[in-house]
């Protein structure tokens, strides 16, 4: 009779901890999406918050003028992020299911997926966005779609620049892995303290300034402004507007296509899921 000699193992090691704990840490070292993350959030709070309360303290006479300023500026915000959002999440839904090997063994072309993929983020946006914009009347006493015409410019403006950043996002996805999934959540938010969102442009320092005025966003919201304040349309804004969706819009489908393309000859599309 053979005896086998069973070392029980104690009840709890510090060793075993330790080694999950470092399993985890080179998951998040190797990761810089990850690792941006975790700064983010508490920076652009902080950035953002700032820049509200400096505007705030000297201005709260201005703002006490635009009654609903600050509620439109929330909803068209909204449509941004839900724009780019939609297009990440429908994305990001095929790679958790690990579907999408089997959707470009179909005849699928990379332009028709890209079109659906717009398509539902704008059905997601507006379900989102008008029922919030029809209880801000009852709530608020305000209406956002007594801006008119404008808001429609200013929502399909917002929708595009929202696309543009969800086409770069799926390409680092596809080029990194889903370590990078965390960019669909954040990388609109980091635009949030220079897209001047609640407070003017000039409330920034010189230089992100600069990088505002490049941004769709920053001529958006100081169009609408400019609509709920003096009740003009900034038809320069919304040239630089459109001017610069066109181009990000260009150079997002191009780098979506391409990191497609880059994706399908490594086999990622197979190997990639949740």
């Amino acid at each position: 009779m053979r005896r086998t000699d069973v070392v029980a193992s104690p009840a709890f090691s510090p060793r075993r901890v330790g080694a999950m704990v470092l399993r985890y840490w080179y998951l998040l070292r190797g990761s810089w999406p990850r690792l941006l993350e975790l700064a983010y959030w508490p920076t652009v709070q902080m950035i953002l918050w700032g820049y509200i309360n400096q505007f705030m303290a000297t201005s709260s006479g201005w703002v006490a003028q635009g009654g609903g300023v600050l509620v439109s500026a929330v909803l068209l915000w909204d449509v941004l992020f839900r724009g780019q959002l939609g297009v990440s999440i429908s994305f990001l839904e095929e790679m958790w299911s690990r579907n999408l090997g089997h959707l470009f063994v179909s005849p699928l072309r990379p332009g028709e997926w890209l079109l659906s993929l717009m398509a539902m983020s704008l059905l997601r946006t507006l379900l989102g966005v008008i029922p919030a914009a029809l209880l801000a009347l009852p709530f608020f006493g305000y209406s956002v779609f007594g801006l008119g015409l404008p808001l429609l410019l200013f929502f399909a403006n917002l929708i595009l620049m929202g696309w543009s950043l969800g086409l770069v996002i799926i390409a680092l996805i596809l080029r990194y892995g889903m370590g990078a999934e965390g960019l669909a959540w954040i990388v609109t938010f980091m635009l949030a303290p220079v897209s001047a969102v609640y407070y003017p442009v000039a409330v920034l320092p010189g230089w992100l300034q600069a990088v505002a005025w490049a941004l769709p966003s920053a001529h958006v919201f100081e169009g609408l402004r400019a609509v709920v304040y003096d009740g003009a349309m900034r038809w320069d804004h919304l040239a630089w507007a459109v001017g610069l969706n066109a181009l990000y819009m260009a150079v997002a489908v191009g780098v979506f296509l391409y990191g497609f393309h880059r994706a399908r000859v490594r086999g990622a599309l197979l190997q990639t899921g949740e």
